[in-house]
């Protein structure tokens, strides 16, 4: 079948980034023929730079470990927390943990991992389009049968597919549609941050570590990731209203924050900033329903979570991996029904939830020393939590112990689904301010 003298794709998925070129890449391993749109064209601009080692396993079925074990990304081994006090908890140690291969491993540049991502899907014969806009999905009745592209040229077409993924981001087309994003009740953040040169970094097993740095009034914190070529990328999280209302500009207010956190002041002290600052307005969220009949949702374009423990990548490494089986066993046996196409976002959501409530509860002025030091035999539950290791009950041990430490009157975190539907929150589309001076 051809339109406009072109052959139709099996499935059409929108956007080129983590989640899109996974599921391209594992879908065309087992002969479906895909055509990928992105609207950019890479190396493009991206934050999300630290890996959690659970995505070794999807990494591994794409074919990428060889990459990436070659390339100069800088190695993590584990994750550090900093109280407001600039005092070092034990390292969460990887290894210690899982003595696998797969507990190590990177701290990225993502418009370099990013390219990595779908030069592969390309050598795995996915048909790459980028600087080609998906202007909307083609729907006949409830189904998705397609797209409407905008070529670099201007030009309109549709290209036809039994199945379309949605893999465009926090922009959310099929989302957005229809009107299915429900806003985290909980988690909305922003963040600023800048790149600098010369910061303080540690060495050895610890110089790839991620440090997660407490603001000094305990509102928020910091991510602290060492990048290569002596490159570190430094960003405050906080909620949006207290960072963003009432502040002059995102330089005073990143200085300010700074300023006032003395596990980030005494890393940069010696340093030079070599970007200008950004800023991104995120909320987390989620889409009421994975799939429907000939579609189905993966990535950001499904979900966002709160950047604390790093997990974004794993989640749309793991979404495209899961989407992806489930498209082609329904291609394999004629069913490309909703049910089908989302019979893995149940699991996937319950794994995003265990990651949300550590997320919450360390918000909530949750201690991971606190909890170590009561119940140490749990370390190694926790660090599997960290890890990315979410798609299991096994885990799940930790939230008793937990609730045990709360203070009188503390009720245990409320699930994701109590949030409220995009349409009845104004003013929360998110943005992203690109700086001045030389991107990282």
């Amino acid at each position: 079948m051809s339109v406009d003298g072109r052959t139709s794709p099996d499935v059409v998925v929108i956007g080129g980034g983590p989640a899109g070129s996974t599921v391209s890449t594992l879908m065309a391993q087992q002969g479906v023929a895909v055509q990928l749109f992105e609207r950019e064209r890479f190396p493009r601009f991206h934050i999300g730079e630290s890996l959690i080692p659970e995505t070794y396993w999807v990494l591994k079925r794409l074919n990428m470990l060889p990459k990436m074990q070659q390339s100069h990304f800088v190695k993590k081994y584990s994750v550090q927390f900093v109280n407001a006090h600039g005092r070092n908890s034990a390292p969460f140690y990887f290894w210690d943990n899982k003595p696998h291969e797969c507990s190590q491993t990177w701290q990225v540049v993502r418009s370099q991992f990013d390219q990595m991502m779908l030069d592969n899907a390309r050598e795995h014969g996915v048909a790459v389009h980028e600087g080609v806009r998906v202007h909307d999905v083609v729907f006949e009745g409830d189904r998705a049968v397609g797209v409407k592209i905008k070529d670099e040229d201007g030009s309109f077409r549709e290209v036809r597919a039994q199945v379309v993924v949605d893999a465009s981001g926090q922009n959310g087309l099929i989302m957005n549609r229809l009107r299915l994003r429900v806003w985290d009740p909980m988690l909305n953040k922003g963040a600023i941050w800048t790149y600098w040169e010369g910061a303080y970094r540690d060495t050895g097993r610890d110089e790839g570590a991620t440090l997660v740095i407490q603001t000094g009034n305990k509102n928020g914190w910091f991510w602290y990731i060492p990048l290569h070529s002596d490159i570190l990328s430094v960003g405050v999280v906080a909620p949006f209203d207290y960072l963003f209302k009432g502040r002059n500009n995102y330089a005073q207010t990143y200085e300010e924050e700074v300023e006032g956190c003395p596990g980030v002041k005494e890393r940069v002290a010696n340093a030079k900033r070599v970007t200008g600052y950004f800023a991104t307005k995120d909320y987390s969220y989620r889409s009421k329903q994975v799939a429907g009949d000939g579609w189905v949702l993966v990535g950001d374009a499904f979900g966002f979570l709160d950047p604390l423990y790093s997990s974004g990548v794993l989640l749309a490494l793991k979404s495209g991996e899961m989407a992806a089986d489930a498209v082609v066993e329904g291609l394999r046996t004629g069913d490309t029904s909703g049910a089908q196409l989302g019979k893995w976002g149940a699991g996937f959501n319950e794994g995003v939830d265990r990651m949300r409530r550590l997320v919450c509860e360390y918000y909530d002025g949750f201690s991971f020393g606190g909890m170590v030091r009561t119940y140490p035999h749990l370390q190694g539950t926790l660090t599997d939590i960290l890890i990315g290791d979410l798609f299991t009950d096994r885990v799940d041990q930790v939230w008793g112990p937990l609730e045990s430490l709360y203070p009188p009157g503390k009720t245990p975190v409320p699930r994701w689904d109590a949030g409220t539907p995009a349409d009845q929150v104004p003013d929360k589309a998110n943005e992203l301010v690109l700086p001045e001076g030389r991107r990282p």
